[in-house]
């Protein structure tokens, strides 16, 4: 489960897609790109390779809920 959720749109000011994301996981703390295809860019060590699908289907639903409501 991702706790502490945070989004912020990647170009302040501007209509333009791509968002920063960040959250904690299991008491790690990992950053990323959210960017419009759905495409996820780790900006921090990334989490193990075993559970990134899960992660990264549980961004999804939180972007699809926060942005495009």
């Amino acid at each position: 489960m991702l706790v502490h959720f945070q989004w912020k749109p990647l170009y302040p000011g501007t209509e333009l897609p791509g968002w920063n994301i960040s959250f904690f996981f299991k008491g790690t703390y990992y950053t990323a790109v959210y960017h419009k295809e759905g495409r996820v860019e780790w900006t921090s060590a990334e989490p193990p390779e075993d559970m990134q699908k899960q992660i990264v289907s549980h961004i999804h639903d939180l972007m699809l809920f926060h942005v495009y409501k």
